[in-house]
């Protein structure tokens, strides 16, 4: 299985290399041979493109026959929401968003991403309103981060 997640990482690499805004962030297989690749961009990423890049992978594939007898489904996407974030890429992309970070000891923090540098990131978490209203920041190697998910609020 390892393997066959190597071959498709290259291949999805290969198709975007001549996009720089965008990057890999995973490939999984289940049991089944369902393929889900997630391609984010520092801008974002259209469906538009996405599709373009399922048709030319499983096309690829067929071609190849990675998978015998043809049985196998792929999905091309970006990671939604209830993806946790996974990539330092992506802390800079999100910044200024909403986020729930919980470390390694499963203590869970919210706050604002305000900062993400190749060692850690920096949330700002403000509790209390109006006159009582505090803000404290929180700081998270990368090593004792295990989840970051995009938190949605509305005002």
């Amino acid at each position: 299985m390892q393997e066959q997640i190597e071959a498709l990482e290259k291949k999805v690499a290969a198709l975007i290399e001549e996009e720089p805004d965008l990057f890999l962030v995973e490939v999984r297989i289940k049991p089944v041979n369902n393929i889900k690749v997630f391609i984010d961009g520092d801008k974002g990423v259209s469906i538009e493109r996405l599709v373009q890049y399922n048709r030319k992978l499983y096309r690829q594939l067929e071609e190849e026959a990675m998978f015998p007898d043809g049985n196998f489904s792929l999905e091309v996407s970006s990671p939604g929401l209830d993806e946790p974030i996974k990539m330092h890429r992506q802390y800079v992309k999100n910044i200024g968003r909403f986020v729930e970070v919980t470390d390694m000891q499963g203590v869970k923090r919210e706050g604002k991403l305000i900062e993400a540098n190749e060692g850690q990131i920096i949330i700002e978490e403000q509790t209390g309103k109006g006159k009582k209203a505090t803000t404290k920041q929180h700081s998270f190697t990368f090593d004792n981060i295990k989840t970051t998910k995009i938190q949605i609020r509305f005002n």
